[in-house]
């Protein structure tokens, strides 16, 4: 009788404890309903601190922190938003800290709410002991969704086991001018295709197309929004004031698209102004379009010292106040990197400049993460065993090769001399003496944003894995500077002062390099930029906006010297940028194109360069002739190319969707296929996203002419022949990855959609308008045939 009634009284106490839990703590309870009762427990300095951000290396966290418990309640006692990550930490001492931290905020403050951990994971998490993807404009030429949602499944995976819980990433800027540094970071030019792949992207962050961040998943934020990708002049921050409709249709399109499809948890403002006003300060772009018009319901942060521009660079605001009140009502829900500006937040409510129900609005959006990312209810401690397995597996080595060998583009594959075929694929045993020279055969860059791989190969490395019996020779060619390019070095994204070589020091480079090439059959030249030339400009002493897109630092005299040597040439381009090479082009027989190609990078080229691999990447950005030739995006309006120049054809160096391949695709003309009642009127109004009507079909034969298994991205455009505003000679509107065995055949559908022909028309409605439609087919932007659709009368 004593036991039964022990038994009772611990089950009415455990009852008592239960019941006595705040709802905000009872995983039971409806995510909403979790947010209502801790908003309503909040103090109003608890509330600021969750909308406001620290940086892990200022102050560091570590044992002078840690210790100093007064330093450390001075900073944390309230709780604290987000903390942003310190990129310089081994893997052990990133969880070391993370888990003191976290472990304080959760026991150690008066509400116990948990922190989230942000980092960069642009093409793979940025810290050590990772995988290293290709660059976001190789990544794109793949045009493989479903394989990019793979790779950031892994990514995703990768960052949650170190106790990352939301990226900032990815980058959906449409870039139109590749003098930008941040040009490699995009998905190239379109934004059809930005948004496509952008938003498998997110799908592997976050497990899920619907906003739930599965276990084991992140929380996902778009940048840069938007018109990041268009600035002034091509440099990095500048304006970019087009009208409203190039607004609409190239730069908030891939945004629109994303939040659409996938439900991202973030959004991340830009740097830049459009007509006037910074995207910080813009209630039009992050309330009006954002919340109102596309109901996007997640966080909106700023990017770094972004609200700081409002009052020391932008000039609308005097102080971080004023600044912080700007940002606020505009709709930005946090501030990144520091946030000394939202500190001000508290003293405004105080003088009823915002409302106390505005701040619980963007509180309760940063309590909703934290809640949809499981931080209340899972096990805080970050296991740094199982982070050490993660980073020593295998899959991500795999992936980083799969990608590499996709998104790898053969810009041009012709006979050496009187040779009857092409000079790739090579044969293994057609060559005893290979020449791999160039300033980027022997290091592999990576890229702005980039983690540090546990290996990285080489074009040098690659090759030799791969040509068995023959010997591999090495030079270096030339240098493109002297403080960036060194074998000893690991990461070159943080070198500030960019110096280059002397002349003479390249010339006498060259000179070696001939002698190297002299001694062998065959010569791989391996040419284009380090990341000093190639990346984000942030401090005006780490530049990465290019004036000139030529190749720089005499490395066109090396191509000019090695030609002459009468050695077959195949040059291997590594780079951020598309470069304007058109004497290249035209002088050497074959040329690839790897970008910046992730941690595989030599050994998906040496797969490709022996056949192993028939290339399929296809570009995702125009190739200009020359520098002012931009800009020189494929989708421009009928009167933007009307003539040429005086001494330069108007056509670019290589078109957007163009890529060769080992084998040869034929297309049969593309056929229209109406449904069965089609409509006789165009519809008046189309809801941005919407499938809405179906006015038919269009079907292309594909077959396989060679002897080759290969892939083709098989590319639909359509352009509206008359319509009430110009509208683009061409528009990227679906796509198809297919693989075809040897004289295969397969017969790809593309479904046209009220989705694909409304465009914003003459009094800004999104609409379908009557005419008629060319539905263009084919393997580029500027190898297609095209069928006629007509809608309405």
């Amino acid at each position: 009788m004593k036991f039964v009634t022990l038994i009772i009284s611990f089950v009415v106490c455990l009852s008592y404890t239960y019941a006595q839990q705040p709802a905000y703590k009872d995983p039971k309870q409806p995510i909403a309903k979790r947010v209502s009762d801790l908003l309503a427990r909040m103090t109003l300095e608890e509330k600021v601190a969750q909308l406001q951000t620290m940086h892990a290396g200022r102050p560091k966290l570590d044992d002078k922190l840690f210790n100093n418990t007064a330093k450390l309640d001075s900073l944390y006692k309230n709780g604290m938003g987000m903390i942003n990550p310190a990129f310089d930490e081994t893997m052990e001492t990133t969880i070391a800290a993370r888990n003191r931290l976290q472990d304080y905020m959760i026991n150690k403050t008066r509400l116990g709410i948990p922190i989230i951990f942000i980092d960069e994971a642009h093409h793979g998490l940025v810290q050590r002991q990772v995988d290293v993807f290709p660059h976001g404009i190789g990544l794109s030429c793949s045009w493989d969704p479903a394989l990019l949602e793979k790779i950031y499944t892994h990514a995703a995976k990768q960052a949650r086991v170190r106790g990352t819980s939301l990226v900032l990433a990815p980058v959906l800027d449409v870039c139109r001018d590749p003098r930008w540094g941040r040009t490699g970071e995009t998905l190239g030019e379109d934004p059809y295709l930005s948004g496509i792949l952008g938003s498998a992207i997110v799908r592997g962050f976050q497990g899920s197309n619907n906003g739930t961040i599965a276990p084991g998943h992140v929380a996902a934020t778009l940048k840069h929004f938007s018109a990041h990708g268009q600035s002034e002049g091509g440099s990095n921050q500048a304006p970019a004031n087009f009208s409203l409709r190039v607004i609409r249709e190239a730069h908030l399109e891939p945004f629109r698209i994303v939040v659409k499809n996938a439900n991202p948890a973030g959004i991340m403002a830009s740097y830049n102004e459009i007509d006037g006003m910074p995207s910080h300060a813009n209630k039009w772009l992050l309330k009006d379009v954002l919340r109102k018009e596309w109901n996007y319901g997640g966080i909106v942060v700023s990017d770094w010292f972004g609200i700081d521009q409002l009052w020391n660079k932008h000039f609308i605001a005097a102080d971080q106040k004023a600044a912080a009140l700007k940002a606020f009502n505009a709709g930005i829900t946090t501030d990144l990197p520091y946030g000394v500006n939202y500190r001000h937040l508290g003293t405004l409510v105080k003088e009823n400049k915002i409302n106390i129900k505005a701040l619980d609005f963007e509180v309760a959006k940063i309590l909703e993460l934290k809640f949809r990312l499981g931080l209340f209810d899972q096990n805080p401690v970050i296991d740094l065993e199982k982070a050490q397995q993660n980073a020593a597996g295998t899959e991500g080595r795999q992936l980083a090769l799969k990608i590499a060998e996709e998104s790898m583009v053969l810009l041009k594959n012709a006979p050496f001399g009187n040779a009857s075929g092409n000079l790739l694929p090579l044969k293994k045993e057609q060559y005893k003496k290979i020449a791999v020279i160039g300033p980027m055969a022997a290091v592999n860059y990576l890229g702005d944003y980039s983690g540090l791989p546990g290996k990285n190969v080489s074009i040098l490395e690659g090759i030799k894995n791969k040509a068995a019996g023959a010997e591999v020779l090495y030079a270096k060619g030339c240098r493109i500077t002297t403080n960036g390019d060194t074998i000893s070095q690991n990461n070159y994204q943080y070198i500030d002062t960019v110096i280059f070589p002397s002349k003479e020091e390249n010339m006498q480079l060259i000179e070696e390099a001939v002698k190297t090439a002299q001694q062998a059959e065959i010569v791989v030249l391996a040419i284009g930029e380090n990341e000093q030339l190639s990346r984000e400009a942030w401090a005006p002493n780490h530049f990465g906006d290019m004036a000139d897109l030529g190749l720089q630092s005499q490395q066109e005299d090396l191509v000019k010297a090695i030609v002459a040597t009468g050695k077959p040439v195949v040059v291997y381009l590594m780079h951020g940028r598309p470069l304007a090479i058109p004497w290249v082009v035209q002088n050497v027989s074959s040329v690839v194109d790897g970008w910046y190609m992730g941690e595989e990078a030599g050994n998906a080229f040496a797969n490709i360069l022996f056949g192993e691999t028939n290339p399929s990447g296809k570009l995702t950005i125009t190739y200009p002739r020359s520098t002012g030739q931009v800009p020189v995006f494929y989708n421009h309006k009928p009167s933007a190319r009307f003539f040429n120049y005086v001494i330069e054809d108007k056509t670019p160096l290589f078109p957007f969707g163009h890529g060769l391949s080992y084998t040869t695709f034929n297309y049969s003309k593309p056929r229209i296929v109406l449904p069965a009642a089609p409509k006789k009127t165009g519809l008046a109004s189309v809801s941005p996203g919407s499938t809405g009507e179906i006015y038919g079909t269009v079907e292309v034969d594909v077959t396989n002419n060679g002897s080759m298994k290969g892939d083709e991205i098989v590319q639909l455009y359509i352009h509206q022949k008359i319509s009430s505003v110009t509208r683009p000679v061409k528009e990227l509107k679906d796509f198809a990855r297919i693989t075809l065995e040897p004289g295969q055949t397969k017969t790809v559908t593309f479904t046209i959609d009220s989705g694909k022909l409304a465009f914003w028309n003459a009094d800004m409605q999104f609409a379908v308008e009557d005419g008629v439609f060319e539905c263009m087919v084919g393997r580029s932007s500027a190898d297609l045939q095209k069928a006629e659709l007509k809608v309405g009368k």
